[in-house]
């Protein structure tokens, strides 16, 4: 167990009356205790709660006036995890539980189909089991470089194959594509996490499902998974957006700052403000 404290602090510019609904609190989870959280809206609005009982992602939507609007999240969490078993097989698609079916279906962001034949001759003579997905996360992280500003909210799994560049996300959405091209069900998780490479911002990793249990990876190899603050679940990134905006809004600042309260990790800096940036639905 340990225990990590969250802390995100968004800023907009509304510039008529907008809509907005945030996925940005720590979800509710069999692995993680929620010790104490504070959520604030400036101006304050009447706020909207709601929890999606399969995936314990919790979202607050708004109604916002023009002007400027600030909001401020901060939560205590810790999380419990165990030790992963190094020998898990795969799972037959006859057998997957029709819950998990949808995990290893095409979605928007990571189009297995069009990938398939491409991953199947590149992994398939892969040992199947836990090995294979390592051996997956392994080829990622070697061959597609990280870097920021690389691709845009609109970039798939194809597009970073493409390219062979990419941000964190683009690197949960390949190995959850190529997990699906060969019939392991995969989804995408966003979270909070302390991580070697600033600024801190919110950070996505990805889950494959092997012999009943989902078993969490790290492509981009920057973060503890084992240490991750679970904030959403989905199949790709449009069910984990931090924000969706309905309205003429830009942001104008974005900040979160992760303390782990451990001493076998340095205590993470202060992060500074990320300059403004236009609105989008995320």
């Amino acid at each position: 167990m340990h225990l990590s404290t969250v802390e995100t602090v968004l800023a907009y510019d509304v510039r008529q009356p907008s809509h907005f609904c945030f996925n940005i609190e720590a979800a509710i989870w069999p692995t993680q205790d929620i010790v104490g959280e504070n959520l604030s809206v400036f101006p304050p609005v009447p706020l909207r709660t709601f929890e999606d009982p399969g995936s314990g992602n919790r979202f607050f939507r708004f109604d916002a006036p023009p002007g400027p609007l600030e909001v401020r999240y901060k939560a205590d969490v810790e999380v419990h995890t165990e030790p992963v078993d190094e020998h898990l097989p795969e799972v037959p698609v006859s057998q997957v539980p029709d819950d998990i079916l949808h995990c290893l279906l095409p979605t928007r962001y990571c189009e297995s189909d069009v990938v398939g034949a491409w991953a199947r001759e590149q992994f398939g003579r892969v040992p199947p089991g836990i090995a294979r997905v390592r051996h997956v996360v392994d080829w990622v992280n070697r061959n597609i470089d990280y870097r920021p500003g690389s691709t845009g909210p609109t970039s798939t799994a194809h597009d970073v194959l493409s390219q062979r560049a990419g941000v964190c996300r683009d690197f949960a959405h390949v190995g959850i594509t190529l997990c699906r091209s060969l019939n392991i069900p995969a989804r995408l998780v966003a979270g909070y996490v302390w991580f070697d490479e600033p600024p801190q911002d919110f950070h996505a990793v990805f889950e494959a499902w092997l012999d009943g249990y989902w078993v969490m990876f790290d492509a981009t190899g920057m973060a503890p998974v084992d240490r991750l603050v679970r904030i959403g679940t989905g199949r790709d990134a449009k069910d984990v957006a931090f924000s969706t905006i309905f309205g003429n809004v830009a942001m104008t600042n974005k900040q979160v700052h992760v303390l782990e309260h451990d001493a076998r990790l340095p205590v993470a800096p202060p992060v500074p403000p990320v300059p403004a940036a236009p609105a989008q639905v995320l």
